[in-house]
């Protein structure tokens, strides 16, 4: 469980602020939510009581999985990167062989990623398939659907 958890500047400001959001916000909320469902009496068949008890457990294993990937993240920032090569962080453009069209991707880390918003985890087969390649490369992709043929158009580190 020690593996490292790769992530973009702004993947770990915005877990950090979920964070804060969860013991500043939830966490207060769920207690007081548990103290009212209380003082409504019989706990074995309060639904209330039963929810928020329920509520709190998600918002406490959720600060607890926050909390351990914190620990154990790895902050790479590619502005600082100089390379000619595919690597974590990268945005790709790529041109798809079979369909003609052309696909933008950030390879992200796995809690950043949001297909449409382009942004792919790093263990994704598109994206480990790509790492390593330069512009101009043909790369073979195994996809669901089969093998998928791109030509690296572009690569970008913002």
């Amino acid at each position: 469980m020690s593996e490292t958890v790769p992530m973009t500047p702004e993947g770990h400001r915005t877990i950090q602020e979920e964070l804060k959001h969860l013991i500043r916000i939830e966490r207060p909320k769920v207690i007081q939510d548990i103290a009212e469902a209380r003082a409504h009496g019989d706990l074995s068949e309060n639904a209330e009581y039963d929810a928020a008890k329920e509520r709190q457990g998600f918002v406490e294993g959720r600060i607890s999985e926050i909390n351990g990937k914190l620990a154990r993240a790895q902050v790479i920032d590619v502005t600082e990167v100089s390379t000619d090569r595919i690597i974590f962080g990268a945005t790709v453009k790529i041109f798809d062989v079979e369909t003609e069209t052309e696909v933008v991707y950030r390879i992200v880390g796995q809690d950043e990623a949001n297909i449409k918003q382009g942004l792919i985890s790093i263990n994704s087969p598109v994206a480990k398939a790509l790492i390593g390649h330069r512009v101009d490369d043909e790369v073979h992709i195994k996809v669901p659907s089969g093998i998928r043929v791109y030509e690296i158009i572009e690569i970008d580190y913002i």
